[in-house]
Formats: structure tokens, sequence, C-alpha cells
């Protein structure tokens, strides 16, 4: 499940290909992953969790934790017209990746040694989807409809993951052992129809997990975004000071995701997972229906906001956005050039692998900075949407109980990996995320 841009956690770098990531702490991730109920029970509570949040948002109560206020019949849901609006998005998406990039990275050494390339265009796909949208509206496109499609959007969104999962099990059939991820190749069906069974699909130089990692879900919940800001201003006469808020901030969160799109290929979802479910669904459809969730509510329960506390809220998300960058972008610094000017004063500690560790500057003041940033921005997504109802800070409770959990299993990972090490690790970084409290 996406948590995050650019979010590979563990802090080092050492020989080989350089890299010391959260999935590269154990060989074997897979007895830390669900077998078959709990799989077969997620790929049935997400969409649902996503469908729960879709129609309370609009509701009167929004309670988060009450029923929906009515359940939708098929007629809701089925639309041929938006599976084709969906397909048009995936293929517009698709066409933007296939342009020039300004850029061609190479991913992480592979089993049989090869490196797979990536282009590196993000960016530039999300400022011509911009264009492109800016020059439908000023044609007459009514964005602001959107809000209204976004139930049977998100049907074609789920519908299209399990189809698309589907193929990616049955091409992954036919793929060599050293295609296959190292915890998608289980033989329980189940299991590995959800987490994935071939690492990197491909179909000649197009990536699908690559492709959906950062494309149509990131780029979509920004335009879900713009297009319920539009439909404010319709209803209200002009968009809240909250809903310019939150369109900004998580628009800085996915610019910068797209901006530094190469920090991607060292995740643990481009080295080390498979492309199932899991991700498919989470990249497709969780991230840009359940991510706008603060916008959608806004929309529907507008929360009044003065200057000054419109202030406070946007000095959290820049003292966020601070940590987060700053601990990414130290951390692939020292990856890439241990010797770099801005990181070569850095204290580390060498492992039995011959990398080592950072223990100083960011990673010096807790285990996983970058999370601290996430969570204090998404602390400041929820805060314009008042206090007077929990829904709009699901995320926020979402990412935490995320992001606590991976934490626990990248430090049993990382002791198994580097033993002594990360004792002395822990020793001298005794906080996990939040400084003096975890």
């Amino acid at each position: 499940m996406p948590r995050g841009p650019g979010d590979d956690r563990a802090p080092g770098r050492g020989g080989g290909d350089g890299l010391v990531s959260e999935g590269s702490c154990g060989a074997d991730a897979r007895r830390d992953r669900p077998r078959s109920p709990g799989a077969a029970a997620l790929m049935l509570l997400l969409p649902a969790t996503m469908f729960h949040l879709l129609l309370v948002a609009r509701s009167g109560p929004a309670r988060l934790l009450g029923p929906p206020p009515y359940l939708p019949g098929p007629e809701a849901l089925w639309s041929p017209q938006m599976l084709l609006l969906w397909f048009t998005w995936l293929g517009l998406q698709a066409a933007l990746y296939l342009l020039p990039a300004r850029k061609v990275a190479e991913g992480q050494e592979l089993k049989d040694k090869s490196r797979l390339r990536y282009p590196i265009n993000g960016f530039q796909a999300l400022v011509l989807t911009a264009l492109l949208v800016g020059l439908a509206v000023s044609a007459g496109l009514p964005l602001g409809a959107l809000p209204e499609m976004l139930l049977p959007l998100a049907f074609a969104a789920t519908l299209t993951a399990f189809i698309f999962s589907l193929l990616l099990y049955l091409k992954a059939l036919v793929a060599p052992a050293s295609a296959l991820a190292p915890g998608g190749n289980s033989g329980n069906p189940i299991y590995d129809f959800f987490l994935g069974r071939e690492l990197n699909p491909r179909i000649w130089s197009f990536d699908f997990k690559y492709f959906c990692e950062l494309r149509p879900g990131l780029i979509g919940w920004v335009l879900i975004n713009l297009a319920l800001l539009m439909q404010e201003a319709e209803l209200r006469g002009s968009p809240s000071l909250a809903m310019w808020l939150v369109n900004g901030f998580q628009l800085l969160y996915v610019g910068d995701a797209l901006w530094h799109e190469e920090a991607v290929l060292t995740t643990m979802d481009i080295t080390h997972d498979g492309f199932g479910f899991m991700l498919a669904f989470g990249d497709l459809a969780w991230v840009p229906f359940t991510y706008s969730l603060q916008a959608q509510f806004l929309l529907h329960h507008p929360q009044p906001l003065g200057l000054p506390m419109a202030s406070v809220i946007c000095l959290i998300n820049a003292v966020g956005y601070y940590i987060f960058r700053g601990a990414n972008s130290q951390k692939n610094t020292f990856r890439k050039n241990p010797s770099d000017p801005r990181v070569a004063g850095l204290e580390t500690i060498p492992t039995a692998t011959g990398r080592q560790l950072l223990v100083s500057g960011w990673w010096g003041v807790v285990r996983h900075p970058n999370y601290l940033g996430d969570l204090i921005m998404a602390l400041a997504w929820s805060l314009p949407c008042g206090v007077s109802h929990l829904l709009p800070y699901f995320y926020l409770l979402y990412f935490t109980s995320l992001l606590v959990h991976r934490e626990a299993r990248d430090e049993q990972q990382c002791l198994r990996k580097y033993g002594l090490a990360w004792h002395e690790y822990c020793r001298r970084v005794p906080y996990r995320i939040l400084p003096y409290v975890y």
C-alpha cells in the first residue's frame, strides 16, 4: 500500500549497489506478511473501507465509525461512461510516460545482475496534465462535476485493479524464476495474487509497477482535489481558505514526489515487492479516492478558518515538509556519494556487511525522521477540517498505524541483518519516530 513519495527507510549506504533500504534489511519478508486468509480479507476490507469513506464524507453526520447513510445499488456504481473515462485517464498518463524523459535512471541490480532503465519524467507528466486540464476547462469542460462521479469512478478503478492483478498473475506464471519477487512466490494462489509474483512486470520498456506507483493515482489525487475546489466555488461563490490549504499542501506533496521520482527506485515497493493486487489497488484506487478525503469532507461540511489559525497550520506543514525532505535528501545524497560535502562529515557505524549506518544528521535524531515529517504533514492536512469530526483525520490515523507497523517490522529485519551494529545504532538513537516519546 503506498504510503508516501520516495520513502525507503534504512539510513545507510555501503558497497556493491550502495543501497540499504527497508526491503533489504531481511531476506525473508514473507514471515511478516499475511497469509491466505489475511490476504483474502484485505482484498475485501480495503475496497469496502474506501467506499465507506466516500459515502460518509458526503453524509450529514460524517461519522467515521458509524454506518454509511445508504448502500449504493449497482446503478450507482456501474457506469460504462465512467469506465471509459477511467481508461481515458490511464491512457493519457501512459502516453505521457512514453514521452521523451529529461533523464533515464538505472534501477538496482537484479538477480541476473542486470539493471532496468526507468524514464524520469513524472513531474513533466504532472505539468503537461495541468496544461491539458487547464485548456479543457477553458474550452468548457465541467471539471466541477467530477465529485458527483467519484463512486462510479472508484468502482471502475477497483474493477480495473482486480482484472489487472489477474492478468499480472497469469503473466508471472510464464516468467522466469529470476523475475519473481522474493515474497510473492509462496505457492499459495490467493496470497501470491495479493502480493504479486513478478517483481518488475514489463511489456518491452513499459514498466507497469513503476508507472502505477506515482502516475495515475498521485496525479489523479490532486485532480480530484482541484475538482472539489471548483465545485465548492460553484456552490458558495469562492473556495474556502480551508479548501485552498488542503489543495496546496497536497499538491506540494505530490509535486515533491514526482520531482524526486528517481528516489522511488530504492523503495521497497520497487526493489522487493511483487506487483499484485496490494500495489495495483493501492496505486490506482486507494490513493486518489481515499487521500482526497479532506477535500471531500470540506465540500460537504464547510469549516470556518481564520488567518491566524491558517498561519499556524501552514507553519506545521512547513515544519513537516522540512523534516521529510531534509531527511530523505540527506539519505539519498549519502547513498549516491558519501564524499559529498553536504554529508561527508556525518558520523557512521560500520556493519559486518561492509555497509555504513548513518548515526548523525537527521538520522541521529530518530531512526525514521522521514516518518516523523510525513506524520506532521498528515496532521496539517487534517487541521483545516476542524476538530468536530473524526472523519478527516482518518488518513492520519491510518498512516500512523501503517508506519508504526512498518517500523516494527523494519526493526526485526535490520536486527537480523546487521546484528551488533544495529544494536549500537539503536543505543545511539533510542527513539524510533517521535523524539522522547516513541
